[in-house]
């Protein structure tokens, strides 16, 4: 088990979800759209707007986008800080969603039909960023049981992945598979070493 290394006394997951919330308030009074067009992930101008890398995790496309995605960062960011602690939370959060996105962008110069993206479609969302934190729950506690949509009971990988096949259609699902193989790399790190310590 990991101790908590917080300095500042804040939760940091309250902290993201506190921010992404505000966010997206501000994203529903900005008529004009300029919030989207300058931090959403554009596959034909992240070159030029490198920082959309990290911001698209913040923008949500509409109420239900947000929401959903907000209860499941509280309960898997929970469960991986007791397992990994903070840091590795959030380095694991911010860099699955930075894999999500470039994943995004490879498929768009992938000529095949139902895989290669538009070359000028853009990505908001945190769901590549939380299914990173889902891979790494399913590579340390696969059997630990959950309830899927709060009322199914099913082992913890079956449900990551009914939710990935659930979710993804018509969304961006590159960045979900991008996170969600980059966190099982960290989970596969993590568990081998609580192996190695038994």
């Amino acid at each position: 088990m990991f101790r908590s290394n917080r300095i500042s006394g804040l939760n940091p997951v309250l902290v993201l979800i506190g921010v992404t919330v505000v966010i997206y308030l501000a994203q529903m009074f900005d008529q004009s759209g300029n919030i989207e067009r300058q931090f959403a992930l554009s596959t034909s101008d992240w070159i030029n707007k490198p920082w959309t890398l990290l911001t698209y995790m913040f923008l949500h496309a509409s109420l239900s986008h947000v929401l959903f995605n907000m209860i499941t960062l509280y309960f898997f960011a929970n469960f991986v800080i007791a397992l990994v602690g903070e840091t590795t939370f959030l380095l694991t959060y911010f860099a699955g969603g930075v894999v999500g996105g470039l994943m995004y962008i490879l498929f768009s110069y992938i000529p095949v039909p139902f895989i290669q993206t538009s070359p000028m479609a853009s990505v908001v969302g945190a769901s590549g960023a939380i299914f990173a934190l889902g891979g790494i729950l399913m590579l340390m506690r696969p059997n630990a049981r959950v309830l899927m949509f709060f009322v199914i009971p099913l082992p913890l990988w079956i449900a990551i992945l009914l939710g990935f096949l659930i979710i993804t259609p018509g969304i961006a699902w590159q960045a979900h598979l991008g996170g969600l193989v980059y966190g099982a790399l960290v989970g596969w790190y993590y568990r081998r070493r609580e192996i190695r310590r038994f």
